[in-house]
């Protein structure tokens, strides 16, 4: 629906600081004050675990919040288009819809990303760059891509494009290094797809390093242009915290790290346990997760590629018997098969943590055949958003 008047002002309505706030797609709730926003994430968790999975709301934490919730992002992805005066255009898309707003600046981005975006506008404009247009499927500039070191500020600038051709691509770079001479990557990445997934498979780096490094507390990370890395990482470090609580380690527990992805969550459990054994279904992560392994110098890792329940039936029949799983599954949850798979296991702890607590609700019923449901803590890794994630605590009956 569409707002047309306020008869009665909350106490908990603000006004919006971003100017393009009605018309962008990318927040929901710049109206309601943080406090507000923290209280209604609580009770989005509240309504499904009480009305779905009959929990006890007692055991609900408040959300962990951020002291400051503007400018968290340490990745931008922003369309590039044309408006009808054929000018060049970067932005966020509009309320359900693929119309490119023009922005200068989005206070949820990190403040170096707007930098990049009004520098490359300028440049794509000046140099007559090709601009692709999706309902033409035609031209070959798609995507701004920006990914920045939170602790490190280390910048990686991807350009993605409809192609492999680029007579513009040697001025773009001298252009980009003039304007931010500490940038520590520059690539290009090739999609000529016509779906709506930004990046291709293929990139190429045309400046500097293949890759950046960031740091959550003391653990290193080498992230690539498509690696999956948190958002937002000062939130990350709370939420990874709050599962090393309920994950109770005393440096004597195996843990098994499924959905593991780079190994960001198991390398910042492996000074606390034994033995931290990681499985992902994607090749490249798990590469990152073995080489970020050998940057920390954590000699009680091991990754592994493949299907999880199918690696920890494995790790079974060897013999290995883990104490705790971590489980940090995409928005779908987890499969059914890898539930009943980890049933056979009878981990002394289950420490599930979701981007998706529907999703995690749904699991949490098939999980009671044998765990208990324990406590769950939302925590905003993402403000002025409708989303929320929540890292619950299962123990073994």
């Amino acid at each position: 629906g569409t707002l047309l008047n306020i008869n009665t002002r909350s106490e908990n309505r603000v006004a919006p600081p971003c100017i393009y706030y009605e018309r962008c797609g990318g927040c929901q709730l710049q109206h309601l004050s943080y406090e507000a926003q923290l209280e209604m994430k609580k009770e989005q968790v509240i309504n499904l675990f009480q009305r779905k999975a009959h929990f006890d709301n007692s055991k609900i934490n408040d959300t962990v919040g951020m002291t400051d919730p503007w400018r968290y992002r340490n990745k931008s992805q922003i369309p590039v288009g044309k408006n009808e005066q054929n000018e060049v255009i970067m932005g966020f898309y509009r309320q359900r819809s693929h119309d490119i707003i023009d922005m200068e600046s989005c206070l949820i981005q990190d403040s170096q990303h707007q930098e990049v975006m009004n520098e490359v506008k300028s440049i794509l404009k000046d140099l007559n760059v090709s601009i692709y247009q999706e309902q033409l499927k035609k031209g070959l500039m798609r995507h701004l891509v920006v990914r920045t070191g939170y602790h490190t500020d280390e910048m990686m600038i991807i350009f993605v494009t409809n192609g492999k051709k680029w007579p513009q691509k040697n001025a773009v770079v001298e252009k980009i290094l003039d304007a931010f001479p500490n940038v520590t990557s520059i690539k290009q990445n090739i999609n000529d797809s016509h779906s709506n997934v930004i990046m291709g498979r293929q990139s190429i780096t045309l400046y500097g390093k293949d890759t950046i490094i960031d740091q959550l507390t003391d653990s290193t990370f080498k992230i690539s242009d498509q690696s999956f890395y948190q958002i937002n990482s000062e939130q990350t470090e709370k939420l990874y915290n709050k599962a090393i609580q309920y994950a109770q380690l005393t440096g004597n527990e195996v843990v098994l790290d499924t959905y593991c992805g780079i190994g960001t969550i198991g390398l910042y459990m492996a000074p606390h346990a034994k033995h931290v054994y990681g499985v992902e279904v994607v090749p490249s992560a798990i590469e990152d997760a073995q080489q970020n392994a050998t940057i920390n110098q954590c000699n009680n890792t091991t990754f592994v590629c493949g299907k999880a329940e199918e690696v920890i039936l494995q790790w079974k029949a060897q013999g290995i018997k883990p104490d705790v799983v971590m489980v940090d599954p995409p928005r779908k949850g987890c499969d059914e098969t890898f539930i009943q798979t980890l049933l056979t296991l009878e981990p002394k702890r289950i420490v599930y943590i979701s981007c998706n607590p529907a999703t995690q609700q749904r699991d949490a019923l098939l999980l009671a055949e044998k765990y208990q449901l324990e406590e769950v803590t939302p925590v905003d890794m993402f403000p002025q958003t409708t989303h929320v994630e929540t890292v619950a605590l299962f123990n073994l009956k």
